[in-house]
């Protein structure tokens, strides 16, 4: 087992670039909603809000594509099997690509079938489609760039992580303010600005990764991407991953799709305030994608007191950073959310919801980290059951009465009550995750 010391200072050197590797993603992001939220119209940022609902569901519906290859590359890692590390990078790469192709091919009947069930006013419906219709050309960049991710964070290179994230998200923040200030695109620039970064951190990944993927080495592995067995493994663990996250975004789509069914100010202040949600769940998820990666290793390596002692560093500095950052919102609303909109009618909205951050927040931090050990883990069965669980006792019967009650309180309570169902369900696992290591 590593020295306490050790594990620590290990840990907190992946975790730190993961943290600033992440903190990019929602960076880009709030910025978009900074610069459309101080158009003259909201309807732009409302509408980029309704069409991520569809992101979230038609991309990361392939997140296993990240995940899973953390996992098993940690896992080869941990064996010390560099031909299998080599060989998952080449077996997601395919995967990512063939896949993005199909979703660009159909963006028609997608975009068709998205906008039929989310809700908006005609105009926000438009803005919706604008962003739509620019983003969904990187789909395939933006897949690749998920088994990229995953396999550099699966071999501990979280400082390549950084800069492909530093490299995408910094280039999305200077197309959007290039499209969305200087040229007035609004919603469709903020999609435009979004699908050119991806193809730049593509390019940029494809650099980093050739020394590790030499072709001479790749061309040697070429047949055994079709291992029968090999292939069953990753495409069992990312079904099992897919389900999980299908209902983790779904669970977010249905919020987003209640907020807009109470009006237009109602969703552009849920917009915002999950905004700071997303900010704290990438910062919490720099600490759990270091334990993916660690436990990955750990398991591959069968030390499970390694295990137990990064779960419980990552749980301590998760909740820490969302209760810092959750108390903060709530005490200074005015100074920290009118950063990102100036709208007086939202920023009512927010004040009346902003007390909501907080359990939301400290109740998830757990649950990123217990996803983290768990993905490490490969276990992908148990993601599996604890979001079905999650998603039909946590937070169902509390959306259908915030719904039935139009109350934005009551749904914030839903989101509360499923981060905890989350946790609860996970922590119930690790102990039997953990005696199948030796197995």
């Amino acid at each position: 087992m590593t020295s306490a010391r050790g594990l620590h200072g290990r840990f907190l050197r992946l975790a730190g670039p993961n943290i600033l590797s992440n903190l990019l993603v929602p960076l880009a992001s709030t910025i978009d909603i900074a610069l459309l939220g101080h158009l003259a119209a909201v309807e732009d940022l409302a509408g980029v809000a309704l069409a991520t609902v569809l992101f979230d569901v038609f991309l990361w519906g392939f997140g296993f594509l990240r995940m899973a290859t953390t996992g098993l590359t940690a896992q080869a890692r941990g064996r010390g099997d560099v031909d299998d590390e080599r060989l998952l990078a080449l077996r997601a790469l395919v995967l990512a690509l063939t896949a993005g192709i199909v979703i660009l091919l159909l963006r028609a009947p997608l975009r068709a079938l998205g906008f039929a069930v989310l809700q908006g006013a005609p105009d926000v419906e438009t803005a919706a489609r604008a962003y739509f219709d620019a983003r969904i050309l990187g789909a395939p960049f933006v897949l690749a760039n998920f088994a990229w991710t995953g396999w550099f964070l699966g071999r501990e290179q979280s400082g390549r992580t950084l800069l492909l994230s530093a490299v995408g998200h910094g280039a999305n923040i200077g197309f959007n303010v290039w499209f969305i200030a200087g040229l007035g695109m609004g919603a469709a620039g903020a999609g435009y600005g979004t699908a050119l970064s991806q193809m730049l951190m593509f390019a940029t990944a494809v650099a980093l990764a050739a020394p590790a993927l030499p072709w001479d080495a790749v061309r040697e592995l070429l047949p055994r991407l079709r291992d029968t067995e090999a292939l069953q493994a990753f495409f069992a663990l990312g079904r099992d991953i897919t389900i999980r996250t299908l209902l983790l975004v779904g669970t977010f789509a249905v919020f987003t799709n209640i907020a807009a069914s109470f009006g237009t100010v109602a969703l552009a202040a849920t917009a915002v305030l999950r905004q700071v949600v997303l900010l704290a769940a990438w910062f919490v998820d720099g600490f759990a994608f270091a334990v993916e990666s660690l436990v990955g290793v750990f398991t591959g390596a069968r030390d499970r007191a390694s295990i137990r002692a990064v779960v419980r560093l990552a749980m301590v500095w998760g909740t820490s950073i969302s209760l810092v950052v959750s108390v903060a919102c709530a005490l200074w609303p005015q100074e920290l959310l009118g950063l990102l909109v100036d709208d007086p009618e939202v920023l009512g909205a927010l004040r009346s919801m902003v007390g909501w951050l907080v359990p939301v927040l400290v109740l998830s931090a757990p649950a990123y980290v217990l996803d983290g050990l768990f993905l490490g883990l490969t276990a992908g069965p148990t993601l599996r059951r604890a979001m079905v669980l999650s998603c039909v006792i946590g937070f169902v019967p509390w959306a259908g009465w915030a719904l039935a009650a139009e109350s934005p309180q009551i749904l914030w309570a839903a989101l509360a009550t499923f981060m905890l169902a989350r946790t609860v369900t996970l922590s119930r696992e690790v102990d039997a995750a953990l005696l199948r290591i030796d197995a």
